[in-house]
């Protein structure tokens, strides 16, 4: 099902397929279910243009990963 959803981040519109989205899973959302319930299947990324307007391509280039830092028990410290 193709949704259209302008960005919280940016203001832009954009239409995405999400495969396997249907009209009662939004249903299910819209009336107050979890939508990681309401839209069980759907990848967290494509849930979370559902909810936002955020494409993943968006979400990454507004949040880059980081590098994860661990902690090194020897010294106590935080190394990358």
């Amino acid at each position: 099902m193709f949704i259209t959803k302008t960005s919280m981040i940016s203001g832009r519109t954009n239409t995405l397929w999400v495969e396997g989205l249907t009209q009662d899973m939004l249903k299910a959302w819209e009336n107050g279910a979890l939508i990681q319930d309401a839209l069980a299947g759907i990848p967290q990324e494509l849930r979370e243009f559902v909810m936002t307007g955020v494409s993943p391509d968006e979400w990454n280039r507004t949040f880059p990963e980081e590098e994860e830092e661990e902690w090194d028990e020897d010294d106590k410290s935080l190394q990358n």
